[in-house]
């Protein structure tokens, strides 16, 4: 059996001797391919361990001189990875906690790395580390990254977004340019298996968790230990810990965190800003924490209005902008340096997109809202709705969120094959309410169908809005596949593309 050894524990930068050191990836998807190449690179023994593989991958690793494990059955570890006798295992965010595997690697003394701890100890290889800017939250990391980052980048600074959003984190600290700072997105699983170790420990220059509601219950199997997860990106903040003044558990979270000495809290929210708070009087969001008088005084960002011009407008982006501006300000970034990114920034695609307006009804695709938290927010945007909503509910409850909304909703199509939970809860809460079902079993089917029962029901002044709360993999690829079906099924049925006058930017109601 192996146990935890000192070199592991001295394996804390680029320059330490990885050669030689046996090592078992759990995973092959962007993130596992990443780790694979690095540990590669590095001159570790790699053994790759996967129920599927991705088939340029597993070319691409015997490129590297890494090797592959497929195996369909992973409830009991494979001969193959038990004769590998690995010394560490590096896991991808898509493993469960408790998976069969880590739980044979825990029990024979094996430690557990994620990608962010590995990123974290390899951050010095093109020479001085960037420093990082984590983000996290339920709802809005993306956007928060997103606009972070452009925020540093407008400022002169080095930056790049990475992490959760796309970009692995192993790929960014490897890049040759080298970077100031990385805007860190970090998602419930990798902040899971962060800040277990000696000399692992992840120690951000500024913090953010932008909010929290249930989600992903399904891997962490509480809601306690999934805010446990989230609550770990203030650990050993430097700087400056961004909470949300209208989410007590972020401010909990700050409260609770080990922290450098000198590290600041900064409340975001939209309502007038206190002391070192981010925040809006009187249409201008505000920055009264990084000035000399910020107990008088307060600096101007931008406007609502500005906001509203550029598609920025609808309540829980403002409040990402909030977020994203706090955390560039602590960085050194100049206010009009923000107010021109705002001017120039738009959102990705799928999140409260405004496809077209026909007939005086407005068609939003905000399919990135895959949980009952996000949708909240999409629904607020909105005062009369038909609203298309399912998917995958990954064991969170809607009760609350129909009840909320029930008043301003003209009608409800169901989508998905995780119906049940929706339709009895507004079985419960709004019994009145029309309510439509696509049985369709075919993808293609799906959005076709919902579309044109939104469109029958829909009214002058509504807005038909796809925000599932829900997962998209029972009958997509992805959320991006499911907002570009409801996308094509909205110009469809109206007989083609829509033209440029037929769409605002989205969030302008």
């Amino acid at each position: 059996m192996t146990e935890p050894t000192e070199r592991l524990a001295g394996l804390t930068s680029w320059r330490s001797d990885w050669r030689g050191l046996r090592v078992a990836v759990f995973g092959l998807g962007v993130t596992g391919f990443s780790v694979a190449d690095t540990l590669a690179e590095l001159g570790a023994e790699v053994l790759v361990v996967t129920a599927k593989a991705d088939e340029e991958r597993a070319m691409l690793l015997a490129v590297i001189g890494a090797e592959l494990l497929e195996e369909s059955d992973l409830t009991s570890p494979p001969p193959r990875l038990e004769e590998f006798d690995p010394e560490l295992v590096v896991v991808s965010p898509g493993f469960h906690h408790d998976h069969p595997l880590l739980n044979w690697a825990d029990q024979r003394g094996t430690p557990i790395w994620g990608d962010i701890e590995l990123a974290w100890r390899l951050r010095d290889k093109v020479g001085e580390p960037a420093d990082w800017i984590s983000v996290t939250g339920t709802n809005g990391k993306t956007t928060t990254v997103q606009l972070t980052a452009s925020m540093l980048v407008a400022g002169g600074y080095r930056a790049a977004p990475c992490g959760n959003i796309g970009i692995p984190v192993l790929d960014a600290i490897r890049d040759p340019q080298g970077f100031d700072v990385l805007v860190v997105e970090l998602s419930s699983y990798q902040l899971h298996w962060v800040n277990r170790n000696a000399g692992g420990e992840l120690s951000p220059y500024s913090a953010a968790c932008l909010n929290i509601a249930d989600d992903h219950l399904d891997w962490h199997g509480s809601a306690d230990a999934y805010r446990a997860a989230k609550a770990k990106v203030y650990d050993n903040t430097q700087v400056a810990c961004v909470y949300n003044r209208h989410d007590p558990a972020t401010e909990l979270m700050v409260q609770e965190a080990e922290v450098i000495e000198g590290a600041r809290a900064i409340g975001f929210g939209l309502d007038i800003p206190g002391p070192s708070d981010f925040g809006i009087v009187d249409g201008i969001l505000c920055d009264r924490a990084f000035l000399d008088d910020r107990f008088t005084s307060a600096i101007e960002l931008t406007t609502i209005e500005e906001l509203r011009d550029a598609g920025l407008a609808a309540p829980h982006i403002v409040a990402n902008i909030l977020a994203a501006s706090a955390l560039a300000r602590s960085y050194g970034v100049e206010p009009g340096v923000i107010r021109d990114v705002l001017a120039a920034f738009r959102l990705d695609e799928h999140r409260i997109e405004l496809v077209r307006i026909e007939g005086g009804i407005s068609w939003v695709d905000d399919s990135k809202a895959t949980n009952p938290h996000a949708a909240d927010a999409s629904l607020r945007a909105y005062e009369s709705v038909v609203w298309i909503a399912g998917g995958l509910l990954k064991g969170v409850e809607v009760d609350e969120l129909v009840q909320n909304h029930a008043s301003r909703l003209r009608a409800v199509v169901l989508i998905g094959t995780d119906r049940d939970s929706l339709r009895s809860a507004f079985t419960r809460h709004a019994p009145d309410l029309p309510l439509y079902e696509v049985d369709a079993t075919e993808t293609e089917q799906v959005m076709p169908k919902a579309v044109r029962l939104a469109g029958e029901v829909a009214q002058a002044g509504d807005t038909v809005l796809l925000a599932p709360a829900a997962a998209s993999m029972d009958q997509f690829t992805d959320y991006a596949e499911r907002g570009r079906r409801f996308q094509a099924a909205v110009n469809e049925f109206f007989g083609g593309e829509a033209d440029e006058q037929s769409a605002s930017h989205p969030g302008d109601e």
